[in-house]
């Protein structure tokens, strides 16, 4: 995810649906449902149905939660420190970057821009559950806003678009948090069991080159486009280059390079795919 974002193995595209509007009601409000008349199950009801929807994207998670908490103690962090960086932070990919630039001394400004460039796409994720959560008290977008991954944001997104009875306004919020807490306990007790782990590991079994293979893992199955490629591309020669950067800044330079150049190639595709239609 991405927090756990342990998301991150499980994602199914969530950020398709991240510049979607959703449907208006006939007096000008927002909701996801097609008749106004149908009643939301309640908030019991509501939180089960988030909670059973997003089991299928736990198992996933598990071994990702497990990695991180070897790679946190691995660089030294103290485990009780440990436990509380991956309940706060739940962001598995940041968790793991981060943890990475501390083993190497990186400043603190370093280890937090990088945290994040990776999570990003949490912005634009927000803005479009944002749309469904914007009458919600501040105390619930707080909470909201917390529990933000990949897996918490493309399952309750899909549910408020598929026409459901569900009122995001009201029993949404409960139906999020069903589907948000399983995620964090997992995400948090598998990362415990890291922590246990790698606490009783020796140092000279040097297990953090579990860190890189595990990105190695996130980054192949996302490469499936010409802008994924071009972005990978491009971060990999910029983080080579970079390498003997101080402050490791060669992977922020990597990062923001990677972007940029899927971002423009991206813009160019659509271009392309305007031109052909209106040819």
């Amino acid at each position: 995810m991405s927090r756990a974002g342990a998301s991150d193995p499980s994602d199914d595209e969530p950020a398709a649906h991240a510049g979607r509007e959703p449907s208006a009601r006939p007096d000008g409000g927002q909701s996801s449902r097609p008749n106004d008349e149908q009643s939301s199950p309640g908030p019991s009801a509501a939180f089960r149905a988030g909670a059973r929807d997003v089991l299928p994207a736990l198992p996933a998670n598990i071994p990702f939660g497990i990695i991180a908490g070897v790679a946190t103690v691995g660089v030294g962090i103290d485990p009780a420190q440990a436990v509380a960086f991956a309940a706060l932070l739940f962001a598995g990919a940041a968790q793991i970057a981060a943890v990475e630039l501390v083993g190497e001394n990186a400043p603190v400004v370093i280890v937090v821009l990088t945290a994040l460039v990776v999570n990003l796409r949490y912005v634009m994720y927000s803005a479009s559950l944002g749309a469904y959560f914007r009458d919600a008290s501040a105390r619930w977008k707080v909470v909201v806003a917390y529990f933000i991954v990949d897996v918490t944001y493309a399952i309750p997104i899909a549910e408020f678009e598929s026409g459901t009875d569900l009122d995001p306004a009201t029993d949404g919020r409960w139906y999020y948090l069903g589907a948000a807490l399983p995620l964090w306990t997992t995400w948090v007790t598998s990362s415990v069991v890291g922590i246990v782990f790698g606490a009783r590991v020796p140092a000279s079994w040097q297990l953090d080159f579990a860190i890189p293979l595990l990105f190695l893992g996130l980054l192949f199955p996302a490469l499936n486009d010409a802008p994924s490629y071009l972005a990978a591309g491009a971060a990999g020669v910029l983080a080579v280059a970079g390498a003997g950067l101080p402050f490791d800044l060669g992977i922020l330079a990597a990062a923001f390079g990677g972007i940029l150049s899927g971002i423009v190639v991206d813009r160019w595709d659509d271009s392309a795919d305007d031109e052909e239609v209106t040819a």
